[in-house]
């Protein structure tokens, strides 16, 4: 079973971990897959939401900022890390743009490397890849 949200992108289950976003469209390499979408909170709001958290659907905008994608989420907020990556994040003017870094087909579940992150590299990584660091 899957949901649709943002145009151009459903939920389903997927193989790396619970729930995956992925194509319903093509995506060339460097176009806009999605914006980000949820609550604005402050990062001390973040930094409380994130204890004792296992799934985390938190990204910060900058220091001070950050979006909750838990409430008001549009389905990006599935997109899982993956160490190869077919997308990357892109932060301007306060809103957090998901760009293809590489051509991405229907079907293909999206993902981004998360970086640095709430989960402080002590959350096992599922991507599977050839090149996995084995935590995010």
């Amino acid at each position: 079973m899957s949901e649709q949200y943002t145009p151009g992108i459903t939920v389903k289950k997927s193989r790396i971990a619970g729930k995956g976003c992925f194509a319903t469209t093509a995506f060339k390499k460097g176009y806009k897959i999605a914006e980000y979408a949820g609550e604005k909170i402050t990062q001390r709001e973040a930094d409380r939401r994130v204890q004792g958290r296992e799934i985390i659907c938190i990204c910060g905008i900058d220091l001070q900022w950050a979006i909750d994608g838990e409430i008001g989420g549009n389905g990006t907020q599935y997109i899982n890390h993956s160490c190869q990556p077919n997308c990357y994040t892109r932060t301007t003017h306060g809103h957090i743009l998901f760009l293809a870094l590489r051509d991405i087909i229907p079907g293909e579940e999206i993902t981004a490397d998360y970086g640095d992150s709430y989960h402080e590299n002590t959350k096992p990584c599922g991507c599977g890849m050839p090149n996995c660091r084995g935590s995010i």
